[in-house]
């Protein structure tokens, strides 16, 4: 479901940050060791913890704009990295702070330290901080959203989707709600079952999702289905951005398809875009800026620069 592009959004303040946040993404993998100072305007809250979990603080980086006087969105970016690599150091989405939001990149357990759900726990105890320390750092509890790409659009995604799964819920404030109002997500492996072909990866333990789970695939589908979004849609999932590359071969587009279909046939709304010609760990091409401009401005409040 494509949102309605108001024309002055297209060529926007907002768009042209985002065309240079998509940038950032797309040199994600070369910088993956480097660090994400403030941008201009803004400062860095680094190292917040706001979860501990097997024996060691979990922490976050928030980037805020300088001089704000109202609560600010607030937009998470999930890293990626086939859940068992990434850093929160490296946010190419930090630049979004100059258009009225709040940006918070959030590290995770890797699956070499914990299986699954672990991950996914991390990022709603991430949610929940963010609700109760709202009032303390000038953010907006009511607007939250989840930006992440491939491992980390999946776990966008489930935020999204598996929002009423308090089982998941450990750690410090459990009396806020994970729920986010809306969900960005790049090459996200959805249904990690159809992931995993070939008869050698389904049957070992050691492939990404074998990793994550803590077992081979063909052996553990249950746990596997407990990681796709798709078996979590309800009538209260938020409205969904996909991004995927048509000749992604880590990622098959058809993951994004998949879960594109289940939303619709639940109602919900999503914006899918599909990038011909492209593989994974991709930023958006220009066509693609305006729609995902106008979708974080209508269900996040993204601004130009100077609003």
């Amino acid at each position: 479901m494509r949102p309605r592009l108001m024309p002055r959004l297209a060529n926007s303040e907002g768009a042209k940050v985002i065309r240079a946040c998509m940038l950032a993404l797309t040199a994600l993998l070369l910088l993956s060791g480097c660090t994400t100072p403030a941008p201009p305007g803004a400062r860095k809250l680094a190292d917040l913890e706001y979860s501990r979990a097997s024996g060691r603080s979990l922490k976050l980086d928030l980037y805020l704009p300088s001089g704000a006087t109202n609560p600010l969105p607030v937009l998470v970016w999930i890293h990626g990295g086939a859940w068992k690599m990434g850093s929160k150091n490296w946010c190419p989405i930090a630049p979004l702070v100059t258009n009225g939001l709040a940006v918070a990149s959030i590290e995770y357990r890797l699956s070499d330290e914990a299986k699954f759900p672990a991950q996914i726990s991390d990022c709603r105890a991430a949610i929940r901080w963010l609700r109760a320390r709202a009032a303390e750092h000038g953010l907006d509890a009511q607007r939250i959203g989840a930006f992440g790409a491939s491992a980390g659009g999946h776990l966008a995604a489930l935020l999204g989707t598996a929002a009423g799964v308090t089982e998941w819920d450990v750690g410090p404030h459990t009396n806020q709600s994970a729920r986010v109002q809306c969900v960005v997500a790049f090459y996200p492996p959805t249904d990690l079952d159809q992931l995993t072909s070939g008869w050698f990866w389904r049957k070992v333990s050691f492939s990404d999702v074998g990793r994550l789970i803590g077992g081979a695939v063909e052996q553990n589908r249950d746990r596997v289905a407990r990681a796709n979004p798709a078996n979590y849609i309800s009538k209260d999932t938020p409205p969904f951005y996909l991004l995927h590359g048509e000749c992604d071969r880590l990622v098959p587009i058809r993951q994004s398809e998949l879960l594109q279909e289940a939303l619709r046939q639940a109602g919900v709304p999503v914006h899918f875009e599909g990038v011909p010609g492209k593989g994974h760990a991709i930023g958006p091409p220009p066509e693609a800026i305006p729609g995902l401009t106008a979708f974080l401005h209508e269900h996040l409040g993204l601004r130009n620069s100077g609003q």
